[in-house]
């Protein structure tokens, strides 16, 4: 096999099979959860009107955003099931980390509004009917935590999945502060305390919603995925036998659970080309879950530094160094 430029040897462990299920399965128990957080957005509106309480009127605000994201979620699951196209050889992946950085986003403006709310509360605490609030805010965390359970084994797959599911926390923590609330109300009488717990409610969307951003951020910018030591990679390819020298490597998330790696490998002229491609992807795949690879294969007489994009790899630095 010979060792030019255009030696591109590329392999891919199919998955549509298996996501296009996933991406199923996730439609049918996204649909439940919208219809439930729906219906029951209406309740808390509801209540929150009639019994004066800021702390319900923020979880019914949040739910409206789950609404919201819950809706982009179908749409990004549905999207990213379609298959690729001349036009977009990745197919539609990315739709789902756009669905959640909106999603993470869209949560801290919720919380904004909850802190602007409860500041100005803390100062009038107007009257609240506590025991209704808490009788309201019990069927909130009940709702939430059925939705919570429909969307727990996805989320860890599914960083848009995963939007979702904060979302739905966050609503059953906010439902916990509100009984919290109400039962520090009814027991002291403070009214206050609505304020005060609303406030809590908006740290801890905050915090919730900083992870997914923080994710979604690093896929959209073709970041080293948090879990993969690119330096631990680097060190697995030159271990393997043949392999004298590797640069270009670069590791990247195409989509939830689904990474990708490209590199060029420069190796001795007696090794067989097939065979040590074969090592590369058994191991790349068996230690580090990487199953898209693309990689060049070199010579040390054809490695040409006109050709390196020294942009990332420890490889990269170390021969600029050099």
């Amino acid at each position: 096999m010979s060792t030019a430029a255009s030696n591109h040897i590329a392999s891919d462990i199919p998955r549509y099979t298996h996501r296009h299920g996933r991406a199923r399965e996730s439609r049918r128990r996204l649909t439940a959860v919208l219809l439930l957080t729906a219906v029951y957005m209406f309740a808390e509106v509801f209540g929150g009107w009639w019994t004066g309480s800021l702390a319900l009127l923020a979880d019914a605000g949040h739910m409206l955003a789950d609404v919201a994201a819950l809706a982009l979620a179908l749409m990004a699951v549905w999207f990213s099931a379609r298959p690729a196209t001349p036009g977009k050889t990745f197919g539609y992946y990315r739709l789902e980390i756009l669905a959640a950085l909106i999603n993470g986003v869209g949560l801290v403006l919720i919380a904004l509004f909850i802190f602007y709310e409860a500041y100005q509360r803390w100062f009038t605490a107007p009257k609240v009917r506590s025991i209704p609030m808490m009788f309201v805010a019990t069927g909130g965390l009940l709702v939430n935590l059925i939705c919570a359970r429909l969307l727990h084994r996805d989320r860890k797959e599914d960083l848009n999945v995963r939007g979702a599911w904060l979302h739905i926390m966050g609503d059953a923590l906010g439902s916990g502060a509100a009984i919290v609330a109400g039962a520090v109300i009814t027991v002291s009488g403070w009214n206050a305390a609505d304020a005060l717990f609303s406030g809590l409610i908006g740290l801890l969307i905050v915090w919730s919603s900083w992870h997914l951003i923080r994710e979604a951020t690093n896929v959209l910018l073709e970041g080293t995925p948090a879990h993969i030591n690119l330096a631990a990679v680097e060190d697995a390819i030159l271990a393997t036998e043949g392999v004298t020298n590797v640069h270009d490597l670069h590791i990247w998330t195409i989509t939830s659970g689904h990474e990708a790696l490209s590199a060029h490998v420069i190796h001795a002229y007696s090794i067989s080309q097939p065979n040590l491609l074969k090592d590369l992807r058994t191991k790349l795949h068996d230690r580090f879950g990487v199953d898209h690879l693309t990689i060049q294969m070199e010579t040390g007489d054809f490695e040409d530094d006109a050709l390196h994009f020294c942009q990332a790899g420890t490889a990269c630095f170390r021969s600029e160094r050099e």
